[in-house]
């Protein structure tokens, strides 16, 4: 009795030991989270955490889940939650806790050693973070401890044998770590093991054979690491596996013959990217369950055997990279079991020794198809037209083999197709029109086959194609400008080695993403560079050699600023080699074998012979040494006599009196005939071309600065080409400026009522509201190409012109009195430019002079006087300015003046 009642009191002061543990330890649980959270760092705007203080208890705090009983903290779950920092040693503290979830963060730092007094820990999910160091052995005393895991960190050392004490352990998950050594044997005595992922490490060493003892494990990843050796026999003895993944290591031998009859129950075997030899066993017929079986990057070899037709739930058959194959006539005659697995996605054979036809029962594969790939074979015959019942393909690779006959037109019916590549077989006959069909396709690759006739206009209609190779085949005819209207062409147009004619379409400007463009090795392509080139804006690499193009080098490419590689050999180009080619980034530019002529340049690419070729081109002169050119012809001058003061005197007044003389007897004969024959000088009065806000924004490419062309002090002039009309330039009107508008008005009004061949020609007057409800106003003229006449008296340093010789000086003198004349004494109404300056002179491309820039102009009516837009005219013309080189007087006689010197 004394002993039962003394009994009795002990079990009462333990009792009320524990509770008082319980309830004093229920502030340590508040500490501890406390001490947590000052750790822990919440994303700007946050607030997962703003729960946490003294305001509510913390079993009500988010993310944390205390026991009913004793309001101990038992859960805590913060995934997801974008938070960082690192976890705090006090979660030793939280001895009730179960369950430790803090998956998809950013945690870092080591996993504390404190972890291990969690002895009632079940779940411990640090996945996807960034924790460092090693894997804390003190897990060991985690006796409880169920689910591990700690994938997806920066965890480095090795898997801690002391795991294998850890007796109720199911799930381990490792992979995706840096951690090194051998997998430890140890493991193999952790019999409740379902789950090892220790994949994507940099485990070395062999796979435990005594990993056999698995008796529960489903599933074992080991790959992307370093194993070596054979699979252990004893691995073979895991029937429940559903999941075996030896993939990305240096594993060798042969499969056993018994393999697919050891796992029932096998949905995923994955054996890619190691040194495997032998044939693949026919038993693999027996993994009925199987979903996926990759035996890619192999060195499995013999002719395929295997019968898959039970394989109902097979998706993916990987095999390529092997030396499969025998050479038998029926090789393929596994395709035929194939077309009972209804749920097969892929399949991929490429690069191995398969022989033999195609059969036509490629059609009755199954419908969920979308990944066909048999490329780098020895296949032989003619592709099957009933290829074209895989409807939901995306992916079709037939590539080198030797496949002849036509491209069956049933291809058209692959709506779905996104790639389709055949290039290197013997294919023949003419592409098919179908081919126009597949909406979705964004690469085609049909390059060296035999392919004839003429590129289908169809391919206008592959509106997301970014990729199209169709070079060494005998393709002839004219390039069809529906395909250059392929705007998503971003990657490579490659029509190189085929027998196209023809001139380039102007529409080739609008592959404005396009990367990399070769059209060479024709031969009969002909006609001159289109200069629309250089609306290709993203251009790169332009291989043009191997033609008959002729003309010259377009100075519109001056634009296309990230060109590396251009190669315009073996043409018939002329003309002088264009300086701006010294600005491009270029890399390698082939000039050879053309009709160029004059200097060359010395400086970017020209600067290195590595960089450039210009052999063949027997005009060219000058350049760097070692390009061993000729030097240049050198003018001789007789040396006192150029520099004899008085005689540089004599020949600057004798020339200035002869243009006097000139001019004088010029605009002396345009007044006597100027009532006789004003119809010869004018031009049709043309009703201005309504063009919107939108058409002006597609012509200029969104008013790019790289389409800026000039600047002044109403506003700016882009280079722009529309569709009815062509080149024009745009000069849109800054409206802050207070006289933008009278500028607009006034120019309108100038030039609406006259026409002469040496005025700037307007096209329209545009005045309308843009895309964002602002007032817009601009004015269209026709381009001229070769700028204004002050940039050709006063060329900068780093332009290069023709010389701009005394005689076609005269011209452009006597192009704007002309102009003067008509406007002074011509027009209906007397118009007076009151801003002539050379920047105000336009050369168009065969150097006739226009004069242009109205802004300032007025009109003179005889009863009133000079109109003018606001109460005081003030002061005209460019303010304290004089064009050198030119002078004119009021609206009688101009004068010009061109410097000699």
């Amino acid at each position: 009795m004394r002993f039962l009642l003394v009994l009795q009191q002990w079990a009462l002061i333990i009792i009320i030991f524990i509770t008082t543990d319980a309830l004093n330890n229920n502030e340590t649980d508040h500490v501890a989270l406390l001490a947590m959270k000052s750790k822990i760092l919440e994303p700007f705007g946050g607030g997962a955490l703003s729960s946490w203080n003294e305001s509510s208890h913390f079993c009500n705090w988010e993310g944390v889940v205390c026991g009913k009983r004793h309001k101990r903290v038992t859960l805590i779950d913060l995934t997801s939650l974008g938070l960082s920092g690192t976890l705090s040693p006090h979660v030793g503290n939280l001895t009730f806790l179960r369950r430790l979830v803090l998956y998809n963060n950013t945690f870092h730092g080591e996993i504390p050693n404190e972890i291990g007094g969690l002895y009632r820990l079940k779940v411990l999910v640090l996945q996807t973070n960034s924790f460092q160091g090693r894997i804390p052995s003190s897990l060991s005393r985690c006796s409880s401890l169920v689910y591990l895991y700690i994938a997806n960190n920066n965890l480095v050392g090795t898997i801690p044998e002391e795991l294998s004490s850890l007796s109720m352990l199911k799930r381990i998950s490792a992979y995706e770590n840096n951690l090194t050594g051998a997998i430890p044997k140890s493991l193999g005595n952790i019999t409740s093991l379902e789950v090892l992922s220790a994949a994507y490490n940099h485990f070395g060493g062999t796979i435990p054979n005594n990993l056999g003892q698995l008796k529960n494990l489903v599933e074992l990843g080991l790959g992307g690491n370093q194993i070596s050796g054979m699979i252990p026999s004893s691995l073979y003895n895991l029937s429940n596996l559903n999941t075996l993944s030896l993939s990305f290591n240096d594993l060798h031998g042969s499969l056993q013959p018994y393999i697919g009859n050891m796992f029932p129950h096998l949905k995923v075997l994955q054996l890619q990217i190691n040194s495997f030899t032998g044939q693949l066993p026919n038993s693999i017929g027996n993994l009925t369950k199987a979903k996926t079986l990759a035996f890619s990057h192999n060195e499995f070899s013999g002719k395929l055997t295997v019968d898959f037709s039970k394989l109902v739930n097979l998706e993916i058959l990987s095999l390529m990279y092997n030396n499969l194959g025998s050479g038998d006539f029926d090789e393929m005659h596994f395709l035929e079991s194939l077309t009972n697995c209804s749920s097969l996605e892929r399949l991929n054979t490429i690069m191995n020794q398969f022989g033999g036809v195609l059969p036509d029962s490629v059609g009755n594969l199954s419908s969920n198809m979308h990944f066909f790939a048999l490329g780098g074979n020895q296949l032989q015959g003619m592709i099957p037209p009933t290829i074209g019942k895989l409807i939901n393909l995306s992916l079709l690779g037939l590539f080198n083999n030797r496949f002849t006959g036509p491209i069956p037109s049933t291809i058209g019916k692959l709506q779905k197709l996104q790639r389709i590549v055949l290039h290197g077989n013997q294919l023949s006959g003419t592409i098919p029109d179908s081919i126009g069909n597949l909406s979705l396709v964004n690469l085609i690759d049909f390059s060296n086959n035999n392919l004839e006739g003429k590129i289908p206009s169809s391919f206008g209609n592959c509106q997301r194609l970014t990729s199209l190779t169709l070079q060494q085949n005998n393709l002839s005819g004219t390039i069809p400008k529906e395909l250059f209207q392929v705007s998503s062409l971003s990657i490579v147009l490659d029509l190189s080695h085929n027998h196209l004619s023809g001139p380039l379409p102007s529409e080739i400007g609008e592959l404005k993403s396009l990367v990399a463009l070769d059209i060479s090795n024709n031969n009969d392509l002909s006609g001159e560079i289109p200069s629309t080139i250089s609306s290709c804006t993203s251009l790169e690499s332009l291989f043009l050699q191997g033609n008959m193009l002729q003309g010259s080098i377009p100075m519109s490419m001056e634009f296309m600023r990230g060109l590396q590689i251009i190669d315009l050999s073996s043409n018939n180009l002329s003309g002088q080699i264009p300086t701006f080619l010294e600005k491009l980034s270029l890399i390698n530019l082939n000039l050879s074998f053309n009709d160029f002529n004059g200097e060359l340049p010395l400086h970017g690419a020209f600067a290195n012979s590595s960089s450039v070729s210009v052999y063949g081109n027997d005009k060219l002169c000058g350049g760097i040494p070692s390009l061993q050119l000729p030097r240049c012809p050198v003018k001789k001058l007789n040396r006192n006599f150029f520099f004899s003061s008085k005689r540089i005197y004599a020949i600057v007044g004798a020339s200035i009196l002869g243009i006097l003389i000139i001019i004088s007897s010029l605009v002396f004969y345009l007044r006597k005939r100027k009532r006789e024959s004003t119809s010869l000088d004018l031009l049709p009065k043309e009703s201005f071309v309504q063009i919107s806000y939108g058409e002006l924004l597609i012509a200029t490419d969104g008013f790019s600065s790289s389409n800026l062309i000039g600047a002044g002090g109403f506003g700016f002039v882009y280079r722009g080409v529309l569709d009815q009309i062509g080149d024009v330039a745009i000069k849109v009107l800054n409206l802050v400026n207070p006289g933008a508008t009278r500028s607009f008005i006034a120019e309108c009004k100038a030039l609406k009522s006259i026409r002469h061949r040496n005025l700037i020609k307007i096209v329209t007057c545009c005045s309308s509201i843009d895309f964002q409800g602002n007032e817009f106003k601009a004015l269209v003229y026709e381009l001229m190409m070769n700028g204004n006449l002050e940039k050709w008296l006063h060329p900068s340093q780093d332009t290069s012109r023709p010389e701009f010789n005394l005689l076609q000086r005269l011209r452009v003198a006597i192009d704007v009195a002309s102009a003067l004349d008509y406007l002074h004494n011509q027009c209906e109404l007397t118009v007076i430019h009151c801003d002539l300056k050379p920047s105000n002179i336009l050369l168009d491309q065969q150097m006739v002079a226009h004069v242009g820039d109205f802004g300032l102009a007025r009109l003179f009516y005889p009863e009133i006087g000079i109109s003018h837009h606001s109460s005081s005219m003030g002061v005209l013309g460019t303010v304290g300015y004089a064009a050198p080189g030119m002078l004119t007087d009021n609206r009688t006689n101009p004068v010009f003046i061109f410097l000699l010197a």
